[in-house]
């Protein structure tokens, strides 16, 4: 499989787009790594996770075929992570030859809400009909084209229950741990009980290494160390086992330097937007 983080800040964007505290004039002022648009991956240029705003931007700055999405798995319907409004692009005039002829997209039920509203004014009934939007259940595995996934709850809104995800094909797996405080302990005992072995894992680290208290609705580099050690002691990860640390938000200041000093320390890979990962 390979994975790329087409995008790697939190929900306001790096530098975030109506505020000039230090950290985002400097984040301007130096660009490059430095700039960072809203969370989201893709998997073999087919399987998406998460739909963010930026997604238009990132189809060119990364050369990225949308329409080759056939499936999207979406953690919750946080504006951030499921800007539903573009879907009302896919077909119609405004976009011909999709390589992907169909859309399925998989989430909560408020994902499958938010989609409604957001499209019924100008969704188009031939438009619609290519997209299918299905609400999906924690730990029950599902084929989702030539995956398997399986959602966990993550720890992080009471408005809507957001999903984790193991993402598995041929062999291999991915975790995708976005927008979760820590994750509750049933999901590590699930996965040593199902014998899941995974080489790569994405961990929500929005407050970097900034001192506690912090919301429980995300994580930092403590949280992230503390779930690296769950996966290896329930046997799920190992030496070999990629962790890389996204979802970064402005307030904690994740400039490549202080970034690569936590990667030195802790073993960690930081991404950036477009970054790519094979297992």
């Amino acid at each position: 499989m390979k994975i790329t983080y087409l995008g790697t800040a939190a929900a306001e964007g790096i530098p975030a787009m109506f505020c000039n505290c230090p950290t985002c004039q400097a984040a301007k002022k130096l660009g490059g790594r430095e700039l960072r648009s809203r969370s989201q991956i893709i998997i073999d240029n087919t399987l998406g996770v998460d739909f963010p705003p930026d997604a238009f931007y990132h189809a060119l700055r990364f050369g990225v075929d949308l329409s080759a999405i056939g499936h999207l798995l979406v953690t919750h319907s946080h504006m951030d992570h499921f800007y539903a409004h573009d879907f009302i692009l896919r077909g119609y005039k405004y976009s011909y030859n999709h390589t992907s002829p169909v859309l399925h997209i998989y989430g909560n039920e408020q994902v499958q809400a938010v989609f409604d509203e957001c499209t019924r004014r100008e969704m188009r009934s031939d438009v619609k009909d290519k997209i299918t939007v299905s609400a999906i259940k924690p730990f029950e595995p599902y084929t989702v084209g030539a995956y398997t996934v399986t959602a966990f709850p993550a720890v992080h809104s009471v408005q809507e229950q957001a999903f984790l995800f193991l993402i598995e094909r041929e062999g291999k797996g991915y975790l995708h741990l976005y927008d979760t405080g820590m994750p509750p302990m049933e999901i590590f005992e699930y996965l040593q009980k199902e014998g899941k072995k995974v080489q790569l894992v994405s961990l929500d680290c929005t407050f970097v290494d900034t001192p506690p208290p912090h919301s429980n609705r995300h994580m930092g580099v403590q949280e992230n160390l503390q779930v690296m050690h769950l996966l290896k002691s329930y046997g799920v990860a190992d030496g070999n086992t990629k962790f890389v640390i996204t979802h970064f938000s402005h307030n904690s200041a994740p400039f490549t330097e202080r970034l690569s000093e936590i990667e030195r320390q802790y073993g960690f890979i930081a991404a950036y937007d477009g970054l790519e990962i094979e297992i």
